[in-house]
């Protein structure tokens, strides 16, 4: 039997997001860009053939499916050559809202989680901030108890949709130190003393906006509390595992792309009379990529079908995926880029443009460094202090 064992429905949807994809990302794609930015018109659209909420529950306007359909989504959206706007779309559908659909209350997805998988909300997950990278438990942002609200003080880094979200789902401090102090709460970003303090300047991925933002005595509900105060932390955590299938995914979809492009280049390039892919050191360094490439996505689909079904290891083995799909995508669409010879430093390039970023693979959700750390939790015991 084929793995994954694709059904007639999982081809359908399949061919609704390749469609969506050719007519409303791949055209603009160049053009998003150069602009750096893509319209919010987008999410609208993507809600609208219901691909903001593949997972979440149908009484919240989701499709109610699972994983797989996430994969396909996610292989699918990668064909626009515009990652910046698949972050976008993913930030939307995957990260931001996955909190407030698992744990939020039924007023809270009612008010926020219904309009975002339509589109008509944008949301951005807050929680990286200047100081703490990686250390999600020590984040310095606060949220006070005043009365029926909070009062929320702090800043935040990196965050994808930042300067166009219409809410943060934001993590703040709200006890003590360290991860049982963490609360997660829906921040409406028109509210007083909210700020967009900058849009940064990526290396790459220029259609996303991706910002800093600044928290002065920003007064919310208390009724904006995702869950239970103290156990934020365990939610983002939770959270992460369906962000490193999204990205593992992502990463596989980009250098299959990119493999094709540069297969395709290599047999009608000619160098000393006959094609560069009738050489040697060429055939067998896209043979490497070819194996590493199919070894990356059967991780992933094993990520994914273990996280379909519920089973905890599930989590260990798509921190290996992420991992592992973060060291192929650095050397596969450099070695590529190196294959176009000149070309391959050109921005006209789509080969060379995807070079550009390839460090930042190994940083979203969880560096490669943590990665490793969480494998070696499960497998290896701890050493010494």
């Amino acid at each position: 039997m084929a793995f994954p064992n694709w059904t007639e429905e999982h081809e359908a949807f399949r061919e609704s997001v390749r469609r969506f994809t050719a007519e409303e990302i791949r055209p603009f794609a160049e053009k998003w860009q150069a602009e750096g930015f893509f319209p919010d018109e987008v999410f609208r659209k993507a809600g609208e053939l219901g691909l903001l909420g593949v997972r979440f529950d149908p009484r919240w306007g989701g499709s109610g499916l699972d994983y797989w359909y996430t994969v396909i989504l996610v292989e699918e959206l990668v064909r626009g050559r515009d990652i910046g706007c698949v972050v976008g779309l993913l930030v939307q559908c995957e990260m931001a809202t996955a909190v407030i659909h698992a744990h939020g209350s039924d007023a809270l997805r009612e008010e926020w989680l219904v309009p975002a998988i339509k589109g008509e909300r944008i949301a951005a997950l807050g929680v990286s901030e200047s100081g703490g990278g990686s250390d999600v438990a020590s984040l310095q942002t606060t949220a006070t108890v005043d009365g029926d609200d909070y009062v929320i003080n702090g800043s935040k880094i990196f965050i994808s949709n930042g300067a166009r979200a219409d809410f943060v789902t934001l993590a703040v401090r709200t006890g003590g130190p360290g991860p049982d102090g963490v609360s997660l709460v829906v921040c409406p970003t028109d509210a007083k003393g909210f700020q967009v303090s900058r849009r940064l300047q990526k290396v790459d991925l220029h259609s996303s906006d991706t910002a800093e933002l600044f928290f002065d005595d920003v007064r919310i509900p208390r009724r904006y509390l995702i869950g239970e105060e103290g156990r934020g932390f365990r939610y983002v955590m939770g959270a992460f595992q369906g962000e490193r299938l999204v990205l593992s995914v992502m990463m596989n979809a980009l250098c299959d792309d990119v493999l094709g492009e540069t297969l395709s280049y290599l047999a009608e390039r000619k160098a000393f009379g006959r094609p560069i892919a009738s050489m040697q050191v060429w055939r067998h360094r896209m043979a490497d990529w070819m194996a590493k490439l199919e070894a990356s996505r059967a991780l992933t689909y094993r990520a994914a079908e273990q996280l379909a079904a519920g089973d905890r290891e599930g989590d260990l083995t798509v921190s290996m995926s992420k991992l592992f799909g973060a060291d192929l995508v650095r050397g596969l669409v450099l070695d590529c880029a190196h294959a176009f010879g000149g070309y391959g430093f050109m921005e006209e390039n789509y080969v060379a443009r995807c070079s550009r970023g390839v460090q930042n693979w190994g940083i979203g959700a969880g560096t490669s460094e943590i990665m490793r750390e969480i494998i070696a939790k499960h497998r290896m015991p701890a050493g010494p202090a």
